[in-house]
């Protein structure tokens, strides 16, 4: 990936690693915009957004980017997102759209996009980076207890709960699993490290 030209790097990342905070950590360090699941969401509520409806806005008005833009400013510098959002199984038309979306964003603009199975959205991307963020049950479980105030069986509940959610999406619509090292080209664990010393070596990679 060419950090000098337009880019994408997609943040794949088991619940409870820490990920998520890594990919907006890494957006601020290369000053671009960051999307994950709630971002998304709240731009396709806001703007009615389906693929037909941008083709529509994109037809009629110069200036829809703008109005993303500015929406998406106000998103995220005012809303309290939070850790995880509950994954929910959509039917492939919203798939579909969300694909597109999020293609649509990154046209306009270098960014970071966590989970919303961007590593398939982007993989013929001509200038992108996959990464995909891992971590120890032990890690996640405190994490998640920490972050949640929730019991240990109700970290492990969470864990459980969402990874095989998470993993019945994206093998029911992309064929593939989450799992698989081959759809990335950088693979990290959280054990012992830091979210910012994380960034740190996804920047070293970048070079």
């Amino acid at each position: 990936m060419n950090k000098n030209e337009q880019f994408v790097i997609t943040i794949n990342r088991e619940v409870g690693s820490g990920g998520r905070s890594v990919g907006r950590k890494l957006a601020e360090k290369l000053d671009v915009k960051y999307f994950d699941k709630a971002i998304v969401e709240g731009l396709t509520k806001q703007f009615g957004l389906s693929i037909e409806r941008i083709e529509e806005i994109k037809s009629q008005k110069k200036s829809w980017w703008n109005d993303i833009n500015n929406y998406y400013n106000t998103l995220v510098n005012s809303t309290n997102l939070p850790m995880e959002a509950e994954v929910k199984l959509d039917n492939e038309t919203m798939f579909v759209t969300e694909k597109h979306i999020l293609q649509e964003l990154a046209s306009h603009s270098s960014c970071v996009i966590a989970g919303r199975t961007g590593f398939m959205v982007f993989r013929e991307w001509p200038n992108h980076l996959n990464i995909f963020i891992q971590a120890s049950i032990e890690h996640r479980v405190q994490r998640i207890m920490r972050r949640q105030n929730v019991s240990e069986q109700e970290a492990r509940d969470i864990i459980k709960r969402l990874d095989a959610g998470r993993e019945t999406y994206i093998k029911k619509y992309e064929n593939t699993s989450r799992y698989d090292t081959r759809n990335y080209e950088l693979v990290l664990s959280m054990d012992g490290k830091t979210e910012d010393e994380i960034v740190d070596v996804i920047l070293k990679y970048i070079g």
